[in-house]
């Protein structure tokens, strides 16, 4: 019989990916605590991780069924994305229909506020029957050959074989498995604001990216519809000074400049980032008994939406690792099935990383090889045609995903 407080993995972190693998362990059999510094229903400002790909809904699909179903259905899928160049259109695709109700279907993405996401998820778990544990953060891990000691800062003490970590960017456990993130912090600023959509007279679910927005003095300016609002990113030049732009003051004196003054009264949330492009280490500790997950292992600069569509298959992945783990009749054989996935997730870190660092590089601009690039592109586009899907794909990079190396369910 199994001692209480003792669980085959606990998951340290009830964000979207601890909740992810919360769920997944739950479903695999596998019993499973889900421990959180914040207390229940913690207010989380902001929009954060918004967009879905659709192989991110097909995991959640897998892991529980109907829930990718669930948030493709409550998300908003936009049928038309536009690029312009200096104020002219270099790129418009519409994808037509976008009522994806079909039940065997999913659709290609869905975009939808982090906070929304979480509530679906969480719902998961809680029918699935996932223990939780909030306000409760953790101070110390005792990682023994045998498995490890948890102790929060109350005193509570919980022993696992196994812990995911998905305690994010200051990621207590990372720490304490004595692992580091390695990479280096972008020098360019942006912003992020938040609006409420107007329910009675809504903008077209358009997604547009303005190259040197001509109303904003060359800056690129990004628009991405979610349900039931607005996400609009600035990025600032090398001689802004971001505190001349990032107070709500500010912001309401230059959004009415891109978008419809009305909305410059229907902002919920604003922020400025200098991205990191950094991953961990190693994704797991010296003894196999730890694992990262989201971003406890890795931060990335947000184009293409990489940080919780990697954090959900690190997630998945580390439990594979953890079922075969269980599972194992050496300790070699164990230790080499947490290393194994570790290492596949790490290289898919890597790759995402460099995906994003592309899409920076293109978007930055600080090389007159790239203004060049760009400035001929959108010069020939009338000619030729592909020259205006690069632009438009350019900020996102590669849109095929990193490798996969460990087995299906």
């Amino acid at each position: 019989m199994a001692k209480e407080n003792q669980y085959d993995a606990i998951v340290v972190g009830a964000g979207p990916v601890g909740l992810v693998a919360g769920l997944a362990l739950q479903k695999k059999g596998i019993s499973t605590l889900v421990v959180e510094a914040d207390p229940f229903g913690r207010p989380r400002p902001g929009s954060r991780a918004i967009y879905l790909h659709s192989a991110t809904l097909k995991l959640l699909e897998e892991t529980s069924k109907g829930l990718g179903f669930t948030l493709a259905r409550n998300g908003v899928i936009w049928p038309i994305k536009r690029t312009l160049y200096k104020g002219k259109e270099v790129y418009v695709r519409n994808y037509g229909k976008t009522d994806h109700t079909d039940p065997n279907k999913l659709p290609h993405f869905t975009s939808l506020h982090q906070d929304e996401i979480e509530k679906h998820v969480y719902e998961a778990c809680v029918e699935a029957g996932v223990e939780f544990i909030w306000n409760s953060p953790v101070e110390k891990l005792d990682i023994t050959d045998a498995g490890v000691k948890l102790t929060t800062k109350s005193g509570e003490t919980w022993d696992a074989h196994y812990i995911i970590g998905c305690d994010g960017a200051r990621s207590v456990i990372r720490e304490q498995a004595g692992l580091k993130l390695e990479g280096p912090r972008t020098a360019d600023t942006f912003l992020v604001v938040d609006t409420k959509e107007d329910e009675e007279n809504p903008l077209p679910l358009e997604r547009i990216f303005h190259y040197q927005h001509p109303a904003m003095g060359g800056r690129n300016v990004m628009f991405v519809p979610f349900k039931g609002g607005w996400r609009i990113d600035l990025q600032l030049l090398e001689s802004d000074r971001p505190e001349d732009y990032i107070d709500i003051e500010s912001v309401k004196k230059w959004l009415p400049k891109v978008m419809d003054a009305k909305y410059a009264e229907q902002i919920t949330w604003v922020s400025s980032y200098r991205f990191h492009q950094v991953v961990a280490n190693s994704f797991t500790d010296s003894k196999r008994r730890i694992l990262l997950a989201g971003e406890a292992a890795h931060l990335f600069a947000p184009f293409g939406a990489r940080g919780l569509n990697s954090g959900v298959p690190d997630a998945i992945v580390a439990i594979r690792g953890i079922e075969k783990a269980l599972q194992s009749r050496s300790e070699e054989e164990r230790a080499a099935a947490i290393e194994a996935v570790a290492d596949e997730r790490r290289i898919a870190a890597k790759w995402n990383r460099d995906a994003s660092t592309t899409a920076l590089n293109h978007l930055q601009g600080n090389s007159p090889e790239m203004n060049m690039k760009r400035e001929v592109a959108a010069s020939l586009v009338s000619i030729v045609p592909r020259l205006g899907r690069w632009l438009d794909e350019g900020p996102y990079g590669p849109k095929f995903g990193p490798p996969e190396l460990t087995t299906k369910y």
